[in-house]
Parts: structure tokens; C-alpha cells; sequence
């Protein structure tokens, strides 16, 4: 019988950790390239600010082409194959890179690095491997994770490049790579079968329903602003901090301080927006943050301290929106859509940074790092509007339950006792995944209450 308030096994909590381990070591190595790519690229063979920003942002391009043909590959030919194929092309760009003498070189490795792509492969095996009543527990662990490893690596890169330079970071990110490898075939467990999970992967036939939802379009369009931005920034961003008195091997005095600060400020926040269901208000706060922070770095860049203040504000706004987002994704999206729905979430914010790092080098090359943080503001204002037309948000999680033991000629009188239960607004069937996907309010929801039920019908189908 299924138990909604068990904990997870020990089997699962192997494989949320190791794939959330992969995931980590993956971003690890491509997050420690954004604060020093710029000041290697500026001066390497071959080099302008328009190629200096695509070598920055060029793997979105191919991280946003082939993560969805990944996914769907994975399917077929099995998640671990998959994920193996995209690393050894990320060890290959990483290789590549490492190698290179002009900036062509560079672009190369690095589109080779983005077409690695097994993010989606990652999510599906994760739904392969946990219970659907952890499934969301789960991906948030692995969402954590790229969190961690972001932190960690925006600090720990000006550090590691004064020891064994640009060409070492990308040495050590093969070597990373090399290591989720192992993870891959020495500790994350082997699925007993492969399907087809809605709430983790994309569904071809439901893009549709995915790119013609306008509430999840505002989403989409918020994260390629928010990663367009980011990207952006950090063309220029370590330039300026060099040129404003700081030695690039000190940039991590920086870093390090302006993010733990901005995660601590911004806790009450997500308390806030979560708990106290003020979502959209700090949604809007947010973003209006990014265009003041955008706008301060524009004008006031040139000296040290002003620039180090922006930079904090800049990080209250960006962490905010980037833990609120696949929140909001999640609330937003139909229960048994949130895969697709986070497909081309996904794909949107790789786009996002493809085209920060091409514009932005290109805005730096023809008008100076102060047109990059006015596009970016002019850009956050669109987002702002639009997002200011969006609905309130319902806070509702996602719930899974298994259907192994109902018929489809049950359905309705299934669906009709889960929906009187109290805390519980939806509910999809989908027999052919013997799944249910469910959109509860975890405030109010009657748990026990639908242990009951769920026993119930699993005392029948036996």
C-alpha cells in the first residue's frame, strides 16, 4: 500500500543525492567560468567583445537545442546512456577549451560543453527512481544543489584560475564531469523500468497546451529576462570590478560576502511570499529590485564602492526570482503538465543566456558596460509590466499518487472522493502511467483522510 507520509527509502534517498550530485558537478565546472571567462577571453587571440560575450553565453544555444532531444532519447535508449553521452560531450567542449589558443577555440569547447545536455535526463531518472509521493521532495533537493553550486563556484573561481588559470578551470570541469560519470555508473541505482512521468519530463503532444497558456508564457519570458540579464552583467562585470581597483584574484572578497548577505536578506521574503501567500507582491518586488540594481550599475559603476552596493541589490532581486520562479512554474502549471511546462521553462532560460552573453558583448563592444546594464534595466521594466498582469497565484502544491490498484472504469468514482476531500482542488488521471496527479493546499489538506481512502482502494484491488 502507498503510504503519503512515509519517509523516503534509503534507495531513494541514494538517488535524489548522487543524481543531485551529477547535476552539481556538471554547473560546478560551467558556474566557475562566469566571473573569469571575460578577463581571459579580453585578451586571448582572435578576441572582440561581441566574441567575448558569445563564448560567455554560446552554450545556452546548444543546451536550449538539444535538452528536450535528450530527454526524449532518453526514453528510448535509457536515462543512464543518455546522461553518460551528454557528459562525455561536456569532458570533450571541456577538453577543447582547455586546448585552445584563439577565441574560435573557446567557442567551440563551449558550444560542445552546452550540447551536453541531460538535464531533462536527469529529471526523468529521478521520476524513475522515486515514489510519487516524494517525486517533489526529490527535484527539490536537485534544485538545491544547482543553488549550492552556484555559490560555490562564483567564489571559488577567481581563486582557482590565480593558481592554475582559465585553461586549468576548464581541465577541472572535465575532470568533474569525469567524476559524475562515475556517480552515474557506481551509485545511481538502476531503474526497474522507464515511463513516462508528467510532472518531470516534456510530453511532445502537450507543448501546445504549454506554449499557449499565457500565465506560463509570462513565466517563460521572466526567466529569459532573469538569465538574459544575468549573463550580461557578467560580460562586463569583472571588468569593471578590475578597472575599478580590485585585482581578479580578489573578486572572490567580493562574491563571496555580497551572496551569503543577499540569501540572508532575502529568507523573509520567500517566508513571505510562501507562507503568508504574498507571492505576487514579492514577485513584483523583486523584479523592480533587479531594475534598480540594473540601473545603479549603470551609472555609478566606476567606483568600487557603489559598484559592490549594486552588486549586493542585483543578488537580492536575482535569488529572489530565481527561487520564486519554478515555484510560481509549479503553481501555475495543470498538475500533469508541470513537465512540459518546465521544458520550455528550461529551454526559455538557456535562450535567456545565449542571447545576454551575444547582445551584451556586443552593447560592450559599441557603446561601454554602461548600455549593457540599461538594455538589461529597459528589458527588466518589460518584464515587469508584463508580469504585472498575471494572476494571483493559487498556492497549490503537486501530489502524486499511484493508480496501480484502480480500474479506468473507476475513475469517476475515484476522482469524486479525492475531490471531497478537503484541501484538494484537482485531480488528473492517467492510466497508461498508473499515476494521478493531484493539486493540493498543504495548509488545509486532510492527509489522513486521504490515507484512508487511498487504503481503501488498495484493499479492494488486492
Amino acid at each position: 500500500m502507498q503510504d503519503i507520509t512515509s519517509p523516503m527509502t534509503s534507495l531513494e534517498r541514494r538517488a535524489t543525492l548522487s543524481l543531485a550530485s551529477i547535476y552539481a558537478l556538471r554547473m560546478l565546472g560551467l558556474f566557475m567560468l562566469l566571473p573569469v571567462l571575460s578577463l581571459f577571453a579580453e585578451q586571448i587571440s582572435g578576441s572582440t567583445p561581441l566574441l567575448m560575450g558569445l563564448a560567455i553565453s554560446i552554450y545556452g544555444l546548444s543546451q536550449a537545442l538539444l535538452q528536450i532531444p535528450f530527454g526524449l532519447l532518453s526514453d528510448r535508449f535509457g536515462r543512464k546512456k543518455i546522461i553518460i553521452i551528454g557528459l562525455i560531450l561536456f569532458i570533450a567542449g571541456s577538453v577543447v577549451a582547455a586546448l585552445a589558443t584563439d577565441i574560435y577555440g573557446i567557442l567551440i569547447g563551449r558550444a560542445l560543453q552546452g550540447a551536453g545536455a541531460i538535464a531533462a535526463a536527469i529529471m526523468a531518472l529521478v521520476a524513475d527512481l522515486t515514489q510519487e509521493v516524494h517525486r517533489t521532495k526529490a527535484m527539490a533537493t536537485i534544485g538545491a544543489s544547482i543553488g549550492i553550486s552556484f555559490g560555490i563556484a562564483i567564489t571559488i573561481g577567481p581563486i582557482l584560475v590565480t593558481y592554475i588559470g582559465i585553461h586549468g578551470i576548464f581541465w577541472l570541469t572535465a575532470i568533474l564531469a569525469t567524476l559524475a560519470i562515475g556517480v552515474v555508473l557506481w551509485i545511481v541505482p538502476q531503474p526497474q523500468h522507464c515511463k513516462i512521468h508528467r510532472d518531470a519530463e516534456l510530453v511532445p503532444a502537450q507543448i501546445s497546451q504549454a506554449l499557449t497558456n499565457p500565465d506560463l508564457l509570462r513565466l517563460d519570458y521572466g526567466i529569459f529576462v532573469l538569465h538574459f540579464i544575468l549573463t550580461a552583467s557578467f560580460v562586463v562585470l569583472p571588468i569593471l570590478i578590475r578597472d575599478a581597483g580590485l585585482a581578479a584574484t580578489d573578486h572572490w572578497q567580493i562574491y563571496l560576502p555580497v551572496l551569503i548577505l543577499s540569501m540572508a536578506i532575502i529568507i523573509p521574503f520567500i517566508i513571505l511570499a510562501e507562507k503568508k501567500r504574498k507571492m505576487k507582491a514579492v514577485f513584483l518586488g523583486a523584479i523592480s529590485t533587479l531594475i534598480i540594481a540594473t540601473l545603479g550599475l549603470a551609472f555609478l559603476h566606476q567606483q568600487l564602492f557603489y559598484l559592490i552596493l549594486m552588486l549586493g541589490i542585483f543578488f537580492c532581486g536575482f535569488n529572489l526570482l530565481e527561487a520564486t520562479l519554478p515555484s510560481l512554474i509549479s503553481k501555475t502549471a495543470p498538475s500533469d503538465l508541470k513537465g512540459t511546462a518546465m521544458g520550455a521553462y528550461s529551454s526559455s532560460q538557456f535562450l535567456g543566456a545565449f542571447f545576454g552573453g551575444l547582445i551584451g558583448g556586443g552593447l560592450y563592444g559599441l557603446y561601454g558596460a554602461g548600455s549593457v546594464f540599461i538594455a538589461s534595466a529597459i528589458l527588466a521594466s518589460t518584464w515587469f509590466i508584463i508580469a504585472g498582469f498575471m494572476q494571483t497565484p493559487k498556492h497549490l502544491a503537486n501530489l502524486m499518487i499511484s493508480l496501480h490498484n484502480i480500474q479506468p472504469e473507476q475513475a469517476e468514482q475515484f476522482s469524486q472522493q479525492v475531490l471531497a476531500i478537503n484541501g484538494i482542488a484537482e485531480i488528473r488521471l492517467h492510466f497508461a502511467e498508473t499515476e494521478a496527479y493531484l493539486k493540493v493546499d498543504n495548509q488545509v489538506l486532510n492527509k489522513a483522510e486521504l490515507q484512508t481512502l487511498l487504503n481503501h482502494w488498495d484493499n479492494i484491488g488486492t
